[in-house]
């Protein structure tokens, strides 16, 4: 069903490389604690990249898995790098060793595990919107077949609400993402009519990756007041080449997790990739057990969301942040 549905698409790209992992290679890790009776295990982890965010949801969910099934589980941990090819390549790998499950860390694992696998239950985690990732176009908010896991959704309109309480005055809004994560462009299209709706004057500014992500970010500051940056997984690997753009230009940037935030952010709403991964991790561990049918189990979200701030960032810009706001570690 669902599973099949990107499966021309995900063949074609992965023609292209059939490269080894851009982030490093596998790593077969026992979970830790005293193991117990029962069956052992062994999981996949495909993550798209490493940066902060990702790699706390990664986090997460071994540690889940670490409690609840003390000595029971091995982990093949893979990188894809940031590619798309990659992870069709990692994906056909766990498949072939029979992994008892895959999680799928962000959007482009999710893609390729469900063109690789419809046997083998795959849980995503850091995905924000199951229905565009996997091109579902009737969503009840459950998946179905051998897909489940969790959401890194934060209410978008939440979001522009809290950047209207920081900048009032402001008239135009960038909105900065990469034209290539689905997930982005879906954030950034249902945050637009929410800014419009106040007032804002919104223009998308799409880069295709870390090459051209400095020129559209300084043309972004050239026409914004403010900039907005959803949950983007480039624009979170490379928050350095951001700062330097949009920091010696005065333009804040009010972004859609901490770990962007902490780059090159001033405020943001977040959820916790850690609790998040740690929820895909208790999902796991039901499902292999046999506590749940992973075809009939809901796309979990985050319970909490937290409005931070970066103060280095803040101060830079002589920025003071209204009471709630706390301050990113």
């Amino acid at each position: 069903m669902n599973q099949r549905i990107l499966a021309g698409l995900l063949t074609g790209a992965m023609a292209l490389s059939l490269t080894a992992c851009g982030g490093g290679g596998t790593s077969d890790t026992p979970s830790g604690g005293t193991p117990t009776d029962g069956e052992s295990y062994t999981i996949g982890i495909c993550q798209q990249m490493t940066h902060d965010a990702l790699d706390a949801a990664t986090q997460g969910f071994k540690d889940a898995l670490n409690e609840k099934l003390p000595g029971q589980v091995t982990f093949q941990e893979q990188d894809a790098g940031g590619e798309y090819a990659n992870c069709g390549t990692i994906m056909d790998g766990f498949v072939a060793d029979g992994v008892d499950l895959i999680l799928a860390n962000a959007t482009y694992p999710l893609q390729a595990a469900a063109s690789a696998t419809a046997d083998i239950p795959i849980l995503g985690t850091s995905v924000t919107d199951y229905a565009t990732a996997l091109s579902i176009q009737d969503w009840t908010g459950t998946v179905g077949g051998n897909i489940s896991g969790t959401s890194d959704l934060a209410p978008l309109d939440q979001q522009a609400s809290m950047l209207q309480e920081l900048f009032p005055d402001a008239k135009t809004v960038g909105l900065l993402y990469c034209s290539g994560e689905p997930n982005s462009v879906y954030q950034v299209d249902t945050i637009k009519g929410y800014l419009e709706e106040m007032g804002y004057t919104c223009t998308q500014y799409a880069f295709t990756d870390v090459n051209d992500l400095s020129s559209v970010a300084q043309t972004a500051c050239d026409g914004s007041d403010v900039i907005y940056i959803p949950t983007d997984n480039t624009a979170a690997a490379n928050t350095e080449t951001i700062a330097n753009v949009v920091l010696p230009a005065g333009v804040p940037v009010v972004t859609g997790e901490s770990g962007l935030c902490s780059g090159c952010g001033v405020a943001t709403l977040s959820i916790s990739y850690y609790d998040i991964g740690y929820a895909t991790g208790e999902m796991a561990a039901q499902i292999l057990t046999g506590e749940a049918d992973i075809s009939t189990m809901p796309v979990q979200y985050a319970p909490n969301v937290t409005k931070m701030y970066n103060a280095a960032n803040c101060e830079a810009l002589g920025l003071t942040m209204p009471d709630g706001y706390e301050p990113i570690a």
